[in-house]
């Protein structure tokens, strides 16, 4: 059985494949946070801004078998609404919560049999099945990893907990620094400058800004 907050046809907002055409897969739940604001001060990850409690959002729901939740993905892709997309290669985002408590070979399998590269994007705590096709780790203060490579680190920043030289030397293909949003509980939000500024000094590290917000889209 497959939890899904909310599914749907956006551009990738973020990182390393930013303005790509999208089918997002919210995944609900996650391992550092609950998601209720009475957990947050002692959560593992406290800055998240995402709800994805239940299944109540669009397209979200229950789905018994992979097959069933790719037909549902497959159909949130243009070419069933009979619109042009020559030259584009289907591309479903696993994110959340934390997908890699539900994401499995399996879903990873129906969704190539479809034609659709996958990636995820993951806090990087728990092990990644086989099959991912573009794969980013988003660390959350001083979790530990249980990924330490892939295609691409992003790293929001500042953490105080999590400085990006903690990551710099593990083997990702894209290093990202995406300045931290207005974060609630009274948490530093405003880190534009100081990224900018890191990424100056450290030419390894890009800069991701969340464009989806700047272009007010989902």
């Amino acid at each position: 059985m497959y939890h899904v907050k909310e599914a749907f046809y956006t551009l990738q907002g973020e990182g390393g494949q930013a303005g790509r055409a999208s089918v997002f897969c919210r995944f609900s739940g996650c391992n550092l946070w609950s998601g209720r604001e009475q957990d947050r001060a002692a959560a593992a990850c406290r800055f998240c801004d995402t709800d994805f409690i239940g299944t109540d959002g669009q397209h979200g729901g229950r789905f018994s078998s992979a097959e069933a939740l790719a037909e549902h993905l497959t159909a949130l892709w243009p070419d069933q609404q009979g619109q042009d997309v020559r030259g584009a290669t289907p591309y479903v985002v696993f994110t959340g919560g934390e997908p890699l408590l539900q994401l499995d070979e399996r879903l990873i399998h129906e969704m190539h049999a479809r034609g659709f590269e996958v990636a995820v994007e993951t806090n990087g705590t728990l092990p990644a099945p086989a099959g991912i096709d573009w794969l980013c780790v988003s660390p959350k203060g001083e979790n530990r990893l249980a990924i330490t490579q892939g295609d691409e680190l992003k790293l929001v920043h500042p953490q105080a907990d999590a400085p990006p030289e903690h990551f710099a030397g593990l083997a990702f293909a894209h290093f990202f620094l995406q300045p931290m949003d207005a974060a609630p509980a009274g948490l530093r939000g405003d880190g534009m400058a100081e990224t900018v500024t890191y990424c100056l000094a450290h030419p390894q590290w890009r800069l991701s800004l969340q464009t989806h917000k700047i272009a007010g889209i989902d």
